[in-house]
């Protein structure tokens, strides 16, 4: 460590003393083009739905979806992230409805596309929108989730979303290899320019509540959970192998999830590989926010802003995060 002169030689304060200051020292700094908006879409037209877990956050129909779009290029937020919620009656034990080239997610990316081409648009590749059970993948007779059997249809899900113009898939299903065989199936259907931005270290959660309650899947997965295929939160070493082996199976940036709780997960990967590192502010750390500055008991917009500038001060490039919108508007001001 550099050594620096003792007081009273050397004073910080200085440093401190008015915003002029305080601006040409600032180590890091949080833009609009750091920012992707997660958002919930379902079928139908003109329909909203308030998630009750998530302050703030709804499920949109397409046609309510477009002009959410719209703010978001005029506000210059780089991209979407899509999550469906899938009708219970199209849901099934091995989750077919995610490889239908009409289905809900397909039709969408083709309609914010159409209408704002510019606007970047990734989608979840993972089956537990889909299945009846909620899980990621496949089960077996003992309801263990199968590897490389879910990843044969994980491969067809991602081809269905390039199909429709997607500009990343972003596989959150934690199966070995996934990552090698969506490449190859991209690249051999020649959908070559179609980004993989891999869940790379994504994490057994306690946090993730509110989103399953928002896409459907809680009910489905009742008392079950997700252990046998996402990471141990114990862990951290573990993560360094997991994302060193998407990158090697043709990952272009990698993800860190859930964000806050695991920022030091975020500095290792991006300390370690120096490739694009982007980290997801779920559902449960947006919740706990919301629910603490309506109480009054945390100032909203500055602990809005303070969570976001931390996931860059730990090298994240870029957040996943329900304040896209909120926070975009605040920078932008």
């Amino acid at each position: 460590m550099v050594l620096h002169a003792s007081y009273p030689q050397g004073r910080p304060r200085r440093l401190r003393r008015d915003e002029f200051t305080r601006n040409l020292v600032r180590e890091n700094a949080l833009t609009v083009h750091d920012l992707i908006y997660p958002v919930f879409v379902l079928e139908g037209q003109k329909r909203r739905e308030p998630v009750a877990s998530m302050p703030g956050v709804e499920r949109l129909s397409l046609d309510l979806l477009l002009p959410v779009a719209e703010e978001c290029v005029k506000l210059g937020i780089p991209a979407l992230a899509l999550f469906p919620v899938i009708d219970p009656s199209l849901k099934a034990p091995d989750g077919r409805e995610a490889c239908n080239p009409e289905g809900l997610v397909p039709r969408v990316v083709r309609g914010l596309k159409e209408r704002f081409p510019t606007l970047g648009v990734m989608t979840d590749v993972a089956l537990d929108p889909y299945t009846s059970h909620g899980q990621d993948g496949l089960l077996d007779p003992t309801g263990y989730i199968l590897n490389d059997e879910t990843v044969e249809v994980l491969a067809r899900q991602a081809l269905v979303q390039a199909g429709a113009g997607v500009d990343i898939v972003a596989p959150s299903d934690m199966m070995d290899g996934r990552i090698g065989a969506i490449r190859k199936a991209l690249e051999s259907s020649g959908a070559i320019h179609t980004r993989i931005m891999a869940y790379s270290a994504k994490y057994a959660s306690a946090f993730y509540g509110p989103f399953r309650d928002a896409v459907g899947s809680a009910a489905n997965l009742g008392k079950s959970d997700k252990k046998v295929y996402q990471m141990d939160p114990a862990n951290s070493d573990e993560a360094l192998r997991e994302v060193a082996m998407d990158i090697a199976e043709g990952a272009d940036m990698v993800m860190v999830k859930p964000g806050m709780p695991y920022l030091d997960i975020v500095r290792r990967v991006k300390d370690e590989f120096r490739v694009p590192t982007f980290a997801y502010q779920v559902s449960g750390e947006y919740a706990m926010l919301q629910a603490a500055a309506q109480n009054g008991w945390l100032a909203g917009e500055a602990v809005m802003m303070e969570s976001l500038l931390a996931f860059k001060r730990a090298g994240a490039d870029g957040v996943l995060t329900y304040f896209a919108l909120e926070a975009a508007r605040r920078l932008r001001a």
